[in-house]
């Protein structure tokens, strides 16, 4: 009888079965262990403990961030993610992100790198898709269903029911 790689993971594994127990019965769309380890560093190590919404361990999120409804779910699956909020960052319901994004609200100013430049917030519209690795800068606007393909570099703001994508990003077809 052949034993399937899983099963065959599983007995090198025995400590993991409370997890998998507990992954029969979860109805969170944040998978046990990932939930377990992100509350873990945020509440007990103190990272991102600041964010009243659950952040991936490995993202860093600072400043003013204000979040619709169902975002949260991004923050907490997608790693990599650096969100700096200093002059706000306000992003719409609904809207997921993919993993390694940067949104940077400020930039350094260009006397003394210690300060940052006062400018408007940056704001994501609803029902929008970030993928992995953009990068958002500061005072960019996204109209509603934006979606914007991964690797791009975000420099100016766009309308509603696009497709953007590229370095700097431009519009790639209208979004129907």
């Amino acid at each position: 009888m052949k034993v399937s790689p899983i099963r065959k993971n599983a007995k090198l594994r025995p400590w993991l079965w409370p997890i998998r127990l507990i992954g029969k019965f979860w109805k969170s769309p944040i998978p046990p262990g990932l939930w377990i380890v992100n509350k873990f560093f945020q509440s007990v190590l103190d990272i991102n403990n600041d964010i009243p919404w659950m952040v991936h361990f490995t993202s860093r999120v600072t400043g003013n961030i204000e979040i619709g409804e169902n975002v949260w779910k991004s923050f907490a699956i997608s790693g990599g993610c650096y969100i700096q909020g200093i002059n706000g960052v306000k992003i719409g319901d609904n809207t997921i992100f993919g993993p390694g994004v940067k949104i940077i609200s400020a930039n350094h100013s260009k006397g003394n790198i210690e300060f940052h430049e006062n400018g408007k917030s940056i704001v994501i519209g609803k029902n929008c898709w970030i993928g992995a690795n953009v990068t958002i800068l500061p005072e960019v606007q996204l109209g509603d269903n934006v979606v914007v393909a991964a690797n791009s570099v975000v420099t100016k703001s766009c309308s509603s029911n696009l497709i953007i994508g590229g370095i700097p990003a431009k519009i790639l077809k209208e979004n129907r």
